[in-house]
Formats: structure tokens, sequence, C-alpha cells
């Protein structure tokens, strides 16, 4: 018997809330061995931190190369949701003329349903764009802590927006998480590598994450529950409103003078990064899929501690002791705030999710 794949609403419900699904871990343990499970879940993880960590190096080098000297990080961004648009677009096709090779969503860009995601698509933009912005002028092992207050955020806005309390142990974890985040300020700044413009753009980029969680929530019934037709009206639009930018900021003119504007290996990193930005929202969620909700968080912890370590040793930089402090308070407040979660929602009775008729393989 085939494990029934989750559905995407029910996933994003459950990486928000920190969550698993015991049915069907339950499901999963019966129906395969255990040897096979632990290497489909290895190779899962490892594509996961591959994945994730290229992407985070690769975006440093594009948007902070001194062999590159590119600055145009607004292009960079724009053009990596368009790649992501051509990509969902072509799925689309593909799925359409091989019906079982490949199981995608039928995607055709419906006006009415684009002015529904706008709001969304600005809180997108803003993520995206101050994500990339703050890996530019901070380190890439600083880049965990500069963008570590999203749980903050999640907490606050949860209160403020949706009125839900929090309990106790999860704001104590939250307060461990703020230390960590300005003990590394505080640290970056003693050692002369602190930005102050990179770590204003770090926590603008925490506060969008949280507030894209909130809005996709309330956004998903116009794209029908389908994550991959929010990922395209997202990147689509997304598309649209940074040509403006692009002309207010004289990005367009920078690239024209750009040395290497006609060079294959420029494209093709630029391609890859594309490439890796849809590539990261598939491996998140079958990550999700062959574990759980809560495993994900857990690697995702690890796997910013294993970027961090590497950063370190591949720039060939020299941290003190309470610089490393302030990065395990930061992941090790992160973790018990998803296990604190975790046992508080297990204690209460879930809501039935909505319906979706959606079920993709592709899908996590």
């Amino acid at each position: 018997m085939n494990r029934a794949p989750l559905k995407r609403s029910r996933i994003l419900h459950m990486a928000l809330t920190g969550t698993s699904d015991p049915s069907a871990e339950a499901e999963a343990s019966g129906e395969k061995p255990f040897l096979l499970r632990a290497l489909q879940i290895a190779l899962v993880v490892s594509l996961y931190w591959v994945t994730s960590i290229s992407m985070v190096f690769l975006n440093k080098y594009l948007l902070d190369s001194p062999s590159l000297r590119l600055d145009t990080p607004i292009f960079v961004t724009f053009y990596q949701c368009l790649v992501t648009t051509l990509l969902c677009k072509g799925l689309s096709a593909l799925a359409t003329c091989c019906p079982g090779a490949v199981d995608f969503p039928s995607l055709r860009l419906d006006l009415r349903v684009a002015r529904s995601v706008l709001p969304l698509s600005v809180v997108f933009i803003g993520m995206i764009t101050f994500n990339n912005l703050c890996l530019k002028y901070v380190g890439v092992a600083f880049y965990n802590v500069g963008r570590s207050l999203t749980t903050v955020f999640n907490v606050l806005l949860s209160y403020l927006l949706l009125k839900q309390t929090t309990s106790f142990y999860a704001l104590l974890t939250c307060g461990i998480i703020i230390g960590g985040f300005w003990l590394g300020v505080d640290q970056e700044g003693a050692e002369g590598t602190l930005s102050w413009l990179g770590t204003v753009f770090g926590v603008l980029a925490s506060l969008c994450v949280s507030l894209n969680a909130i809005y996709t929530k309330k956004v998903l019934p116009a794209v029908d529950g389908s994550i991959w037709r929010l990922t395209f009206y997202n990147n689509a639009n997304a598309c649209i409103l940074f040509l403006p930018l692009l002309l207010l900021l004289g990005e367009l003119q920078a690239l024209r003078d750009f040395a290497q504007l006609g060079s294959a290996h420029f494209w093709g990193m630029m391609t890859l990064g594309g490439l890796f930005g849809f590539a990261i929202g598939y491996v998140t969620g079958l990550q999700i899929k062959f574990t759980s909700p809560l495993t994900h968080n857990v690697s995702g912890t690890a796997k910013a501690c294993a970027q961090t370590v590497l950063a370190v040793l591949y720039y060939e930089e020299t941290k003190s002791f309470l610089w490393w402090t302030s990065n395990m308070m930061v992941l090790g407040g992160s973790s018990a705030y998803t296990w604190v979660r975790g046992r508080e929602m297990k204690k209460t009775p879930e809501e039935p999710s909505p319906k979706e008729g959606e079920k993709s393989a592709m899908g996590v």
C-alpha cells in the first residue's frame, strides 16, 4: 500500500506549528523495512542540506564576490524569480503533454487570482530581497544569527494579528534567541566585521518571513490550496513589481556597464541560483514528507550549524568563544521552541485542515 501524500495546506500548517502527523508516521513505519526507510531519509536530508547550503554560498558569490564585482542585488533576485516562474510554467506544460511523467498542477495566468495574491507577493518580495541584501552585507557565518528573529516575530505577530497567546516556556526560548542575537551582534562589532545595514536587513527579512507565513495561509484558498500555483503567482507578480525598482535604483545601467555581462559563466551561475531557489521549496517539502515537520526543523537547525562551521573554514575566519556561544544560543533557542510547541500541540486537539483536491508527487 502506497503512503498517501500529505496535503499541501496540512504541510504548511505543520511546518509553521512544528507538529507532526502521527497517522502518516505510523503508516510509514509499517510499510517499509527499517534499513530502506533509513536510507531514504538519509538521502532526502542530505539533498536538503546540499541544496540549502549550496544556495547560500552561491548567492553570496553572486551578491558580493570580489572577482565578480556585481552590485545589482535586486536584479539577482529578479532573475531568480524569473527562472522559478519559467520552471513552474515549463513543468506545467510538460505535465499536460505527458500525463503521468510529471505530476504538476496546470498553470494559467488569471489576472483575478494574481490580484488576490498581490498583497502576499509584496511581502514575498520583501522577504527574498531583504534575505539577499542581508547576505550581501554580512558574512555567511553570521547570516544565520542575522536572520534569527523569525521565531520571535512569529510569536509577536501571532499575538498582534491573530490574538494568539504563547506559553511561558515558549517565551523563554524566544528570550534565549534574542540574547543570542544581541551577543552575536556585539561580537561581530568587537571583531570589526559588523555591518549594521546587513543586520537591519536581516531583521527586516525575519519580519517578512513571519508575515509571509501568516498571509500564505490566508491566500492559499485563492489558488485552490496549491503551493505550486502560489509559487507561480508570487514569482510572476514579483517579476513585474521588480521592474520599476530596477529602473529607480539604477541597476539596469549598472548591469549594462558590467564587464562580464556576455560571460556564459556568469549567466550559468545566475541560472543555477534560480534553479536552487526553485529546488529548495521542493526538497523542503520532500524532507517533511519522509520525516516530519519536527524533524525538518531539527534538520534545519543542524544544517544552519554546519553551514556556519563551513563558512568559517572556507573563508578562513577566526571567531571568539562568545561568538560561537551566540550561535549556540540562537540554534538552541530555536530547537527548544520547536520542541515546546510540538509538545503543546500534541496536548491540544487540532482543527480540521481545509479540504484540498490537489495531490502532487512533486509534492511534497
